[in-house]
């Protein structure tokens, strides 16, 4: 691990500003950056449980459930490929990805399916149904916003999506 916040610390200061304890050196860009591409496979993979539970008649706790399994696979899935395209293997990308990604997707999934709940009538709205659409998007904007200084703390004290730079091409 320590080579992945050596790797960190010396290949990404852009914009680099001074702040709470392991803030230091890690930009609020970087950190979106992290946070947006940990967002992609927690969308995919909620919004794809939301529809089968949702279309299967799925109670709303078994729903959330394959949403959340459906979340971490995906993000880790994303994660994987781009460790396993710089050559790692299988067992080395998944380790990877779950240093990474894991507690990003966590905060995530936390703040989407508690909002998505919070919502009068999401949960049991239908996929034609506005509200449904717009609660998840709604969802997975504030999951952003809650987890992008999550991972800029992570990724300044080198741990979460730093690790990922050790692995990846500049």
């Amino acid at each position: 691990m320590e080579h992945a916040h050596d790797a960190h610390q010396e290949g990404h200061h852009h914009g680099a500003h001074e702040g709470p304890a392991g803030w230091s050196g890690t930009s609020w860009s970087m950190a979106a950056q992290a946070t947006l591409h940990c967002l992609t496979g927690c969308a995919i993979g909620e919004i794809l449980g939301m529809v089968i539970g949702t279309a299967a008649g799925l109670h709303n706790g078994a729903t959330v459930a394959l949403s959340i399994v459906l979340a971490f696979v995906f993000g880790y899935a994303l994660t994987m490929r781009g460790v396993l395209r710089a050559g790692l293997s299988p067992r080395a990308a998944f380790k990877v990805a779950l240093a990474a990604d894991t507690v990003s997707i966590a905060v995530m999934e936390l703040i989407d399916n508690t909002a998505m709940v919070a919502v009068p009538g999401a949960m049991d709205a239908g996929l034609a149904d506005a509200l449904f659409w717009l609660s998840l998007a709604g969802s997975l904007a504030l999951a952003f916003v809650v987890t992008t200084p999550v991972n800029r703390w992570m990724i300044g004290r080198g741990k979460g999506h730093a690790v990922v730079h050790a692995h990846h091409e500049h």
